[in-house]
């Protein structure tokens, strides 16, 4: 009866029937008398981890796993301490804890070694090369997935070997070493062929394809795809069709084909969309805006930004991929150059006088919030809102904006309207949630006299008290249609004569002391 539960448990983990695998297990575990069976009590603990960590439930799992664990220790069962390390290893590895997630590794690795548990070696520098591959210490990877295929070779593990294979390509593609990389999914490819793995096959042939588009060997590119979409196409795996579309995508767009590259990109979009693969829409809709920037389609170009980094950042919160800061760092990297020179366009259009408006602001608004400790994507959220802080200005008639000094009161309440319509474009194109209060609030005063809201205070979302310090500066410090620019020490006296109104007191003090001691470096 024991035994006949396990298996139905194993056979339901197998197939995904999460819930009946748990009962099952939970029914054998209460089964085992008290004492003795530690070893099938660690097994079924672990597994009952397993199970949780498949459903997203990380803290159910580890408490599993250190049960498991617990009780393999407590009866010297270095098997199962070793089985139950790498299982927690590999939580802490979804969670992001790469230190620890490798020093639970290299714990396991130890007793797997003494034990003489070659295969789960072999994983765990599968593991360890993933690890330094996120970490950046592609060389140190190579090493791990060397010792990992050097052991999968010895077990005869051709489906394991192949997966070893590939990572090494993918690092050596990394390392712009093209004919290691070449060499690595040749003998992949071999394997697999040799297998009958025509799932490796269409995989090995999409990562030719992407070593081909950095070599900018397009024709070689093309036909690693053909290759790659005639498998899928016979397999029916629609989620690889789709990143083989993508891959078109991108072909098209770097050998000057855009109508082509948009069809191949809107396939590819769709079909991640049905498969509801969320890391290749986020892909897909990053390499769409690149054809959108390079045709100048700036507006479209920033939407599928955003688009892409709000898929990326749910990714990152569910801790669904595992080198999710390497692919928004690489975002990041696009997407400030493309806000900044669409915001630029925008406002310098309807305004000659904004020219390097957008730009300066951001500079002072920056240099400000590291004043106050501002790091990381708080610091790019505040740049990305100082670069299209005025996109609401397009709702306002030119003449408007240039007169700006002597309004009447149907002209006030007109520039008053900018900052609710650059709130709604914001919105309408995507513009994260921590960027649309600093277009919103930045002409709000902290005695609540500003507008749109009659925000006070603190009410103020801090990003746009910042932003707003540095707008009124800028203003005053450049030259207008109606009057010549005031210098640093003219603008710092009229901002410090309505400060008690309009202006947080801290930041203020702050700003003006970085101003007067001339520390401004952008």
């Amino acid at each position: 009866m024991l035994q006949a539960l396990i298996e139905s448990g194993r056979e339901a983990q197998r197939t995904g029937a999460w819930d009946e695998a748990l009962a099952h297990f939970e029914s054998a575990l209460q089964m085992l008398p008290s004492e003795g069976e530690e070893k099938t009590r660690a097994d079924l603990l672990r597994w009952m981890g397993t199970v949780q960590a498949e459903r997203g439930n990380l803290e159910g799992a580890w408490e599993r796993f250190e049960a498991s664990r617990t009780v393999a220790e407590a009866a010297g069962l270095r098997e199962q301490v070793g089985s139950a390390l790498v299982s927690q290893a590999g939580v802490e590895l979804l969670r992001g804890n790469l230190e620890l997630a490798a020093d639970l590794f290299l714990q396991a690795r130890g007793i797997a070694e003494d034990v003489g548990q070659e295969r789960l070696v072999a994983l765990i520098d599968m593991n360890l090369g993933i690890i330094a591959n996120i970490q950046g210490n592609v060389a140190m990877a190579l090493l791990s997935y060397r010792s990992s295929l050097d052991r999968y070779r010895r077990l005869g593990d051709d489906f394991s070997a192949t997966r070893a294979l590939m990572n090494m390509g993918m690092a050596h593609v990394d390392l712009a070493e093209w004919d290691a990389a070449d060499s690595c999914f040749g003998e992949a490819s071999d394997i697999a062929s040799r297998t009958g793995d025509a799932v490796m096959t269409g995989r090995i042939e999409l990562n030719r394809a992407e070593l081909h588009l950095k070599r900018r060997r397009f024709q070689a590119a093309q036909e690693s795809v053909d290759r790659s979409l005639h498998i899928f196409h016979r397999l029916r795996t629609k989620s690889a069709i789709a990143e083989a579309y993508k891959f078109y995508g991108i072909l098209y767009r770097e050998t000057g084909k855009p109508e082509q590259s948009d069809t191949h990109f809107a396939l590819s979009l769709g079909m991640a969309e049905a498969c509801q693969n969320r890391l290749l829409q986020a892909e897909t809709q990053l390499e769409w805006a690149l054809l959108h920037l390079e045709e100048e389609r700036k507006q479209e170009g920033v939407l599928y930004l955003n688009r892409s980094l709000q898929l990326f950042r749910q990714l990152k919160a569910e801790r669904e991929v595992l080198d999710i800061e390497r692919r928004l760092e690489r975002l990041k990297e696009l997407y400030l150059p493309a806000v900044k020179g669409w915001g630029a366009n925008l406002a310098e259009a309807k305004d000659p006088y904004q020219v390097g408006h957008a730009q300066r602001v951001a500079d002072y608004a920056t240099k400000l919030a590291r004043e106050v400790g501002m790091t990381g994507w708080d610091l790019t959220w505040l740049r990305v809102g100082a670069f299209i802080h005025d996109l609401g200005n397009m709702a306002v008639p030119e003449e408007v904006l240039r007169k700006a000094d002597d309004l009447n009161e149907q002209e006030r309440e007109l520039m008053k309207v900018h900052t609710i319509m650059g709130d709604s474009m914001a919105k309408q194109l995507d513009f994260p949630d921590e960027v649309r209060p600093i277009v919103r609030s930045h002409h709000e005063q902290w005695a609540g006299t500003g507008y749109p809201d009659r925000l006070a205070g603190e009410e103020i979302p801090f990003s746009a008290r910042i932003v707003s310090l540095a707008d009124v500066y800028d203003a005053l410090t450049s030259p207008r249609s109606f009057r010549p620019a005031y210098s640093r020490e003219e603008a710092l006296a009229l901002m410090q004569r309505d400060a008690e109104k309009m202006f947080d007191p801290q930041l203020f003090g702050l700003f003006e002391d970085m101003m007067r001691k001339g520390g401004f470096d952008g």
